[in-house]
């Protein structure tokens, strides 16, 4: 399981990536996303985007840590 931290800036970039206003037709946003989702479900070892958002929130909660974040400190 990825650092708390770690969770919750994959979480954070998905979700900015996901949401609407993301120019889903770019290829290279579905890219990102895509790795994301992938790297979210290697790293709470799941194999579906949704399971992976709820054990990383699971985690998060467990650990204490803020499960939203700005979008802004999420890219960095």
């Amino acid at each position: 399981m990825a650092h708390p931290s770690m969770l919750r800036k994959l979480v954070a970039r998905y979700e900015e990536l996901s949401a609407p206003g993301a120019d889903a037709a770019d290829p290279r946003i579905k890219r990102q996303r895509d790795d994301t989702a992938y790297t979210l479900c290697v790293s709470t070892g799941t194999r579906d985007i949704r399971d992976a958002l709820r054990v990383a929130r699971q985690a998060l909660a467990a650990a204490g840590e803020p499960v939203a974040v700005s979008t802004t400190s999420a890219s960095r």
